[in-house]
């Protein structure tokens, strides 16, 4: 064990009655908790945020898949521009590394009309092959039936806002009606409801068999208006956007139509919440940043008392020979050890905070504004170890340049210190 080491534990674990009256006492307290309130804010900041942008989008991926090939003037009009999806276009998209589910489906724009509203909508025509498991997972009353491209069941699932809006239930009947040429009209049985909070979606798609949808277009059976497409990994979508945009993008199917390769993050429906999204990556940094200060500031200040309260001794140390450097890694390593009982009261206050809220969802937040009902938490462990040690880095290093105060006392004016 160092000197330097030594004499700054005995400093640090003096709790003789003395030392408690000492100004360092509510200094160094102060100091701890600084850097606890400091550190448990940037754990829950970090936790928060990046849950609240996992779960949008989860939602949004959900609905709309990672990555889309259609024909981009669909946007439009998604019925006047459908793209052939054969086996052999199907078979060529699943041999793309990175991909976990293709689903073709067909959308058609119409009206559903009760005795007392309407409201219009895009049926989204899916199949067998569809993976529903977010749609279950959002399911608030009824069921989701087996939906085929081969056969029509007359049932969709609908979301709860519009059911609230057409005061309909699982079990309901509803008109739809569509405005081409000729009006055509169709009633469908209501089977489920679901509520994902994202306005965008839950205000607009009604879910249904793709065959009814491609009956209403008068399509052919394997034309579809778009093919969604689930990456394994979110981080790989750029990866596999490209490697189709290579394959696909500029070729035409027996109709003419031109394939387009499209990520959601271009999607005009999801785009902005997407760029809203990133931008609360940089509220987290200023968080980060502010905190990082606060436990510095406080630390230093801590530190500077120190050195002026124990002036005296160090006059002693140096008469003895102590030099400044071994007399700055006293108060360095002192310092050290009020930050690592800070950081430890820090996380037990963060992590704790962040457990209560998963467990619990004690803070609730309006679903119409923020896409959720209670503030989502998902903890990465590497991110709360990197805080961690980048404050226990920045921290210790911003005490470097305070310590060199300790150069200029002299031994004979400090020894008489009072």
């Amino acid at each position: 064990m160092s000197f330097s080491f030594f004499i700054a534990k005995r400093f640090f674990y003096n709790k003789s009655k003395k030392q408690r009256k000492r100004a360092s006492a509510p200094a160094i307290h102060v100091a701890t908790l600084g850097v606890a309130i400091g550190l448990s804010v940037m754990i829950v900041s970090v936790c928060v945020v990046k849950g609240f942008q996992n779960e949008v989008q989860e939602k949004i991926t959900g609905f709309g898949s990672h990555i889309k090939v259609m024909d981009a003037r669909s946007y439009q009009s998604p019925e006047d521009y459908p793209i052939v999806a054969d086996a052999d276009i199907l078979q060529e998209i699943r041999k793309t590394a990175g991909i976990r589910s293709i689903s073709p489906i067909s959308q058609k724009m119409g009206v559903l009309k009760t005795n007392e509203n309407f409201m219009g909508v895009e049926l989204k025509g899916i199949d067998g092959n569809y993976d529903v498991s977010f749609l279950k997972k959002h399911l608030v009353e009824g069921i989701i039936p087996d939906f085929s491209d081969t056969t029509s069941t007359n049932k969709i699932v609908i979301s709860q806002r519009i059911a609230d809006d057409l005061d309909l239930k699982a079990g309901s009947r509803v008109f739809a009606y569509f405005f081409e040429n000729q009006i055509k009209m169709r009633h469908f049985d209501v089977a489920g409801i679901y509520q994902t909070n994202l306005q965008q979606f839950d205000k607009l798609f009604v879910i249904t068999d793709r065959k009814a949808v491609n009956t209403l277009n008068e399509w052919e059976d394997d034309q579809c208006s778009e093919i969604e497409i689930v990456c394994q990994d979110f981080q790989q979508m750029p990866i596999v956007q490209q490697h189709l945009a290579n394959e696909f993008n500029g070729r035409t199917d027996r109709n003419q139509n031109m394939y387009s390769v499209i990520s959601i993050k271009e999607d005009p429906k999801a785009a902005n919440t997407f760029q809203w999204l990133k931008l609360l990556d940089f509220n987290v940094v200023i968080i980060l940043i502010l905190m990082m200060l606060v436990a510095g500031f406080t630390m230093i200040s801590g530190l500077l008392i120190l050195i002026l309260e124990r002036t005296s001794t160090i006059g002693v140390l140096k008469a003895l020979g102590a030099t400044n450097t071994r007399i700055r890694h006293i108060f360095i390593y002192f310092a050290t050890f009020v930050l690592g009982r800070g950081l430890l009261l820090g996380n037990i206050l963060g992590l704790g905070l962040i457990w209560a809220q998963k467990e619990y969802g004690l803070v609730r937040l309006d679903p119409a504004t923020y896409y959720v009902d209670s503030a989502p938490i998902l903890i990465n462990w590497w991110w709360i170890i990197g805080i961690n040690i980048a404050t226990l880095l920045i921290t210790v290093l911003a005490l470097v340049l305070p310590s060199f105060m300790i150069s200029r006392i002299q031994p004979a004016k400090a020894i008489r210190f009072e």
